[in-house]
């Protein structure tokens, strides 16, 4: 794989996404913000009543840093698929940028540092929402939108990973139904691995969303150790990895 070709202007493109999400913010915000309201009024309001304490928390206070981490998973996979896909295929905008003096290179790089603020920008709406409600019980949680930019930037070489693969829009039915729900599911979200059999708590610790609920929850809570660090540097090191691959998939598609 050759050098990323990427030059100071990836940052007009990020403006240029920027601007045309300044349009519509309200929508998109209101949006992202009540589906994970409803999650913490249903399970933790209604069904924590029912729910016996969890790793010594109430129920409310457990499942509410892992919605955090959820809301910014799927806030930057939304648009690193359909987003992305939208603006490359139909409206043709990536084509109208190359022809410029931007890089194909400066445009995907930019679509991937829009996918990590959209992962910062809800994350911290819904860890915003909890402080409200009395959620959040440490000053450690300052750091929770610098893991939120990681794990945006990861989860968005993912999406754009899956993006180069598929055909059509219908595949991405397949990414959210057999990759992104499963993670939603069984990475510590709603409840603590510790009860499922032993091969799931192995193939849970390959979950990227496993090692973002587990930051954000020991940092809300304040239950801060030196294994966070193990936590955040998997995050860091999957992102470097698969991100080569990422623009070679995405190039190859706007070149065809």
């Amino acid at each position: 794989m050759r050098f990323p070709d990427v030059s100071p202007l990836v940052w007009q493109v990020l403006r240029r996404h920027l601007i045309v999400f300044s349009r519509n913010w309200v929508t998109n915000l209101t949006f992202n913000f009540f589906e994970p309201l409803l999650y913490i009024t249903a399970l933790g309001v209604g069904l924590g009543a029912y729910v016996q304490d969890m790793e010594g928390l109430p129920y409310l206070h457990y499942l509410a840093p892992g919605l955090v981490a959820s809301s910014a998973m799927f806030a930057t996979t939304y648009e690193c698929t359909y987003g992305t896909f939208v603006r490359m295929e139909f409206q043709k905008t990536f084509h109208a940028m190359v022809a410029t003096p931007v890089s194909i290179d400066d445009v995907i790089v930019a679509e991937i540092l829009y996918g990590t603020f959209k992962s910062v920008l809800y994350g911290t709406v819904i860890l915003l929402v909890i402080l409200v409600l009395g959620l959040v019980t440490s000053p450690w949680a300052l750091l929770v939108p610098p893991v939120l930019a990681v794990a945006g930037f990861l989860f968005a070489i993912l999406s754009m990973i899956w993006t180069g693969l598929v055909p059509n829009m219908e595949n991405f039915n397949y990414f959210f139904s057999l990759i992104m729900t499963p993670l939603f599911l069984f990475s510590g979200v709603f409840f603590p691995l510790s009860g499922l059999p032993k091969i799931m708590q192995d193939l849970a610790w390959l979950s990227p969303l496993y090692h973002v609920v587990n930051l954000v929850r020991s940092l809300v809570l304040g239950q801060v150790h030196p294994g966070l660090l193990g936590d955040f540097l998997w995050l860091s090191v999957l992102a470097a990895v698969l991100f080569p691959l990422s623009l070679k998939l995405i190039r190859r598609l706007i070149i065809k």
